[in-house]
């Protein structure tokens, strides 16, 4: 038996999993990142601690695991989309990372809306303009801290510094690359065009060369072999963006299917031959199967919601009920049916796609509520969230006879209940496993020479573990709360607008 690692780096998390060829997850490990805040709206971390919390879950993957070091035959990647982690001529960090829920760069974005840049762009990447882009990122650091770019000598994601740092050797890679404004999606490569109107063309030699996902890009060096205990010389592929692993690691890989992976963000997601350039999506970008691409709508306002209620509401629960705080909160939720509450909660903690200042916010609580009722309305404002996104995906693809789900929230039956019976779709539950390190171990496969291709690799190791059906009983009472949270996000953004109007 060969055995392939998946490397994943999220927002607070890395995680590392060794998979066999058949996709079965023999162990994984995982290490918690620090954020560093310095200012509102600036989340960032520490690249050398990111490298050394990577090597630690790579460690402890590979001690847990129990097989022959030599029997893992290929490496590669998932990270987070969006954020910059930049690089000097002496292979050091040249600043923190920053991550993709940061927010310094909002004002840099707001102008290229109100000067026509966006639209200028658009026509080259059909995409949206997000501030956590590296280009709305680059353009901030040009104006605020130039010296940081004098220094820097590549242009990194997140999961292309943790490969420089395992072969030595700089890459881009196209699915992240073309989800972040930087490549121009007609011809896949970089336009210099593009780059002026950002006002960034003069840093085009710092991006570095752009490879596919299952491309080789490096051998694990003799150095990064004695910190990480990877065997050295092993093949490292390129990787690719969080959404794509996910999205590979669900069986997306037709244009007939369709997906959601909740977890921080909520991302839905389907494939097309052709970008989607009717103005309806906010992002198009390559996939990591070559010849089609990744029509995406997405915002920071999934399972991470309940992460926080949890965190601050409920810290005391598990000591009280002697029991997982995610099962008293599953039960919490089950205890109250849906037209008992009409407590709306919108689900703004980190922003929204169209609004990066919308806040959280509960509607409608009395003093009869309580955080059962809250906690309730936190689960039912996700799916919502990620409805809002599915219908917008509607307006250019055919209702599809279920959707993948992925992600944290799998693990709850209770709420891929309400998923389907909020969407009136049935649900397709993704075997347990870390989905995100999965895709990368896939396209690891592929360029060790284990998987002819992404379709091979799917065929052997992705399983749907079970179908949630629908409950039409519930259409109408959820149609109703659905309309009353869109009403109440409608005066969120308009409230948001203002503060930015005395700002």
């Amino acid at each position: 038996m060969k055995y392939l690692m998946g490397i994943d780096n999220g927002g607070t998390f890395c995680k590392a999993a060794i998979f066999d060829e058949n996709g079965k997850q023999i162990a994984s490990a995982s290490s918690p990142t620090v954020t560093i805040t310095p200012k509102p709206g600036y989340t960032e971390r520490d690249m050398v601690e990111l490298w050394e919390s990577n090597a630690k879950a790579i460690r402890d993957c590979i001690r847990k695991s129990n097989i022959d070091r030599g029997d893992l035959v290929g490496v590669s990647f998932s990270g987070h989309g969006k954020g910059l982690y930049l690089v000097d001529k002496d292979g050091n960090p040249a600043y923190n990372g920053i991550i993709s829920t940061d927010n310094r760069a909002w004002e840099v974005v707001k102008n290229w809306y109100e000067d026509g840049t966006n639209q200028k762009v658009y026509k080259k990447t059909f995409q949206e303009i997000l501030a956590s882009q590296p280009v709305s990122l680059l353009a901030w650091f040009k104006k605020n801290k130039p010296e940081v770019l004098e220094k820097t000598k590549y242009i990194f994601h997140v999961k292309d510094y943790i490969r420089f740092c395992l072969t030595g050797e700089a890459y881009a890679e196209y699915t992240d690359s073309t989800g972040s404004n930087l490549v121009n999606l007609t011809t896949g490569t970089y336009d210099d065009e593009l780059l002026s109107y950002f006002g960034l063309e003069d840093l085009r030699d710092k991006l570095p060369e752009l490879k596919h996902s299952a491309e080789i890009c490096g051998y694990i060096t003799h150095e990064a072999a004695k910190f990480t205990g990877l065997p050295e010389g092993i093949p490292v592929a390129a990787g690719m963006f969080d959404i794509n692993a996910c999205g590979i690691a669900s069986g997306l890989c037709d244009e007939n299917e369709m997906c959601m992976i909740a977890g921080t963000w909520s991302i839905n997601e389907f494939l097309s031959r052709k970008p989607i350039t009717n103005g309806t999506v906010a992002l198009n970008s390559m996939y990591c199967i070559p010849g089609y691409f990744l029509v995406e709508e997405s915002s920071p306002t999934s399972a991470g919601n309940m992460e926080w209620f949890i965190r601050n509401l409920m810290d005391k629960e598990e000591e009280y009920y002697q029991r997982p705080i995610y099962d008293i909160a599953n039960e919490w939720v089950d205890s109250i049916a849906p037209d008992e509450s009409n407590v709306i909660f919108l689900p703004f903690l980190n922003g929204s796609n169209t609004d990066p200042l919308a806040k959280g916010t509960f509607v409608g609580l009395t003093a009869y509520h309580n955080k059962k009722h809250m906690l309730r309305a936190v689960y039912e404002g996700v799916i919502f969230s990620h409805f809002t996104h599915v219908k917008k995906l509607l307006k250019n693809h055919a209702v599809p006879e279920s959707i993948r789900l992925a992600g944290g929230v799998t693990k709850s039956e209770v709420w891929v209940q309400m998923f389907a019976d909020i969407f009136q779709i049935p649900i397709d539950v993704i075997e347990d496993k870390e989905i995100g390190a999965h895709g990368a171990a896939i396209a690891a496969g592929i360029a060790s020479g284990l998987y002819k291709d992404y379709k091979d690799a799917i065929e052997k190791t992705v399983k749907i573990t079970k179908q949630i059906k629908p409950r039409a009983e519930y259409r109408k009472i959820y149609e109703e709360k659905y309309e009353t949270y869109r009403s109440e996000e409608h005066t969120s953004e308009l409230q948001s607008h203002s503060d930015l109007v005395c700002r």
